[in-house]
C-alpha cells in the first residue's frame, strides 16, 4: 500500500484543482496535445485496449473493446455519453471527481470522442448534484473559451460539442439504456439488449456510454502508456481504482488504491477499522446491489471484478458498506427492499410486482407476524426476479435490465447468510401470539 501513489486524486486537495488553470498546472490536457500531434484514432483505441482498462461504472467491460464495437461502415453519427448519474447507495467516487477535478473527466471525454469519431457528447449528471453541476458548467465554459471544446480543437481539425443534461432523480437512469431513453426525452425505461448502445443507442445511432471514473483514467494512459497502466493492480484488472468506504468504520471516505487491493486492507487500514473496536459482521463490497459477504468470507479477497465474481458477489461501484455485530440484518434487508421497490421503473412484471411483494413479506417478518413459509417465499420471489444465481454463467436475469439482479442478489444473500436472524423474528412473533 505504501508504494502506491494516487493518480486520479493526487491533486484534489489543491484549492484550484477544479479550475482549468489548476488542472493545467499539474499537467492537464498534455495527453490531448500528445494525441492530436502523434496518434490516429485507431492508435488511441489500440493503446486503451492494451492498457486493460475495464469500465468503472459497475459492469467492468473492457473500454477499448467497447469502442471497437462501433460499426466502421455506419453512415450515422456517433455519440458519447458520460454517465455521471451516480445513484448507487454507498457510492460517491464520481461525485468527488466532479467536485475536485472535472477537467480530468473532460479531457477523457475528448480523447474518447476522438477515438470513436464523435462530435457531439453528453454528460448525464444526477439531478441532486447541484453543486457539482455548477462546477461542471464552469469547467465546460473554460474549455470552450480556450478552444479545448468547439471547432478545430487546438488546431487539430477535430470538432466536439459537449452538452450537460441533468437527470431527475431516478435510480434506473443510471442504467445505460434507461439513461439513453431519458436523454431522448422519454420515460427512463431500459431497452432490451441486443442491440447494444455501440450499435444502436442515442437516437438509434452508435453510442458509447462511459462512467466518470473510466473517462478520468484515459489522460493518464495516453500520457504514460498502456504498459505503465497495466503495471498497476493485478492481471485480472489494471490501473488505479476509487473505493468508497462507509458504514461502521472510523474513517469513511473515498480511497484510491490499485485495482485488486485486499478488502481487509481497505476496511481495517484505510477505513481505520470498525467504530469502538466492534466486530465485523458483514459488508457490501460493491454498493447495495451486490450480494453481501460475511466476515468469515473476506480473508484474502481481492477487490477486482473476477475475484469478487468468484466469491459470488461483484465489484460493482466499489461502494463498500461495513456492518458490525450490532446491525440488525432483517432491518437492513427491509430497508434495501424498500429502496428497490421505490426505484423500480415498473416496466417488467417480475420486478414491478416482486419488489413490492418482498417489502410486504419482509415487513411482516420484521413486525413479528411472519412465518417460515415467508422465508421460503423470499427465495422464490428473488429467483423469479433475478433468476437462479449462478455467477459462472454471466447474465441470467429475467428482467430487461440488470435491476432485477440488483434486487435479488442482496436480498437473497441476507436471508441465506443470516437466516437464523430471520427465523428468530418469526419465532419471536409466534411466542408473542
Amino acid at each position: 500500500m505504501a508504494s502506491f501513489e494516487p493518480i486520479l486524486t493526487r491533486h484534489i486537495h489543491r484549492e484550484d484543482s477544479h479550475t482549468l488553470s489548476g488542472y493545467k498546472n499539474v499537467g492537464g490536457y498534455k495527453a490531448l496535445e500528445k494525441m492530436f500531434k502523434t496518434m490516429a484514432p485507431d492508435e488511441v483505441i489500440e493503446e486503451v485496449n492494451a492498457s486493460n482498462l475495464r469500465g468503472r461504472g459497475g459492469a467492468g467491460f473492457p473500454t477499448g473493446v467497447k469502442w471497437g464495437f462501433i460499426p466502421k461502415d455506419s453512415h450515422k453519427p456517433t455519440y458519447l455519453i458520460c454517465n455521471a448519474d451516480e445513484s448507487e447507495p454507498g457510492t460517491f467516487k464520481d461525485r468527488l471527481l466532479l467536485n475536485k477535478t472535472p477537467h480530468m473527466m473532460l479531457e477523457g471525454m475528448i480523447i474518447s470522442s476522438y477515438a470513436i469519431d464523435c462530435h457531439l457528447a453528453f454528460i448525464y449528471i444526477r439531478g441532486e448534484f447541484y453543486q457539482e453541476h455548477k462546477i461542471l458548467e464552469k469547467a465546460v465554459e473554460e474549455a470552450y473559451a480556450t478552444n479545448l471544446l468547439g471547432n478545430d480543437i487546438l488546431g487539430s481539425g477535430f470538432d466536439l460539442e459537449v452538452v450537460i443534461h441533468r437527470g431527475a432523480g431516478a435510480y434506473i437512469c443510471g442504467e445505460e439504456m434507461g439513461l439513453i431513453e431519458s436523454l431522448e426525452g422519454k420515460r427512463g425505461w431500459p431497452r432490451i439488449k441486443p442491440p447494444f448502445p455501440a450499435i444502436e443507442g442515442y437516437l438509434r445511432c452508435p453510442t458509447i456510454v462511459s462512467n466518470v471514473e473510466t473517462l478520468a483514467c484515459l489522460p493518464h494512459i495516453l500520457n504514460r502508456g498502456a504498459d505503465w497502466f497495466k503495471s498497476i493492480g493485478s492481471e485480472k484488472g489494471s490501473g488505479p481504482k476509487l473505493y468508497c468506504i462507509s458504514g461502521r468504520v472510523n474513517n469513511p471516505g473515498v480511497y484510491e488504491e490499485p485495482l485488486g487491493i485486499l478488502l481487509t486492507d481497505l476496511i481495517f487500514k484505510r477505513g481505520g477499522g470498525l467504530i469502538d473496536g466492534r466486530e465485523l459482521k458483514a459488508v457490501f463490497p460493491g454498493g447495495s446491489s451486490s450480494a453481501i459477504l460475511r466476515a468469515d468470507e473476506i480473508d484474502g479477497l481481492r477487490m477486482d471484478f473476477d475475484s469478487l465474481s468468484a466469491a459470488k458477489t461483484m465489484l460493482g461501484s466499489a461502494g463498500i458498506i461495513v456492518m458490525d455485530e450490532t446491525v440488525d440484518m432483517v432491518s437492513v434487508c427491509l430497508n434495501i427492499a424498500r429502496f428497490y421497490a421505490h426505484e423500480s421503473c415498473g416496466q417488467c412484471t417480475p420486478c414491478r410486482e416482486g419488489t413490492t411483494w418482498l417489502v410486504k413479506i419482509l415487513n411482516r417478518i420484521y413486525q413479528g407476524n411472519g412465518s417460515l413459509n415467508d422465508i421460503d417465499m423470499i427465495f422464490e420471489i428473488t429467483d423469479n426476479i433475478g433468476g437462479l444465481i449462478d455467477f459462472s454463467k454471466g447474465s441470467f436475469g429475467k428482467t430487461i435490465c440488470p435491476f432485477g439482479e440488483a434486487v435479488a442478489w442482496p436480498i437473497r444473500s441476507f436471508v441465506e447468510k443470516f437466516k437464523d436472524e430471520f427465523i428468530a423474528y418469526v419465532a419471536k412473533g409466534v411466542e408473542v401470539s
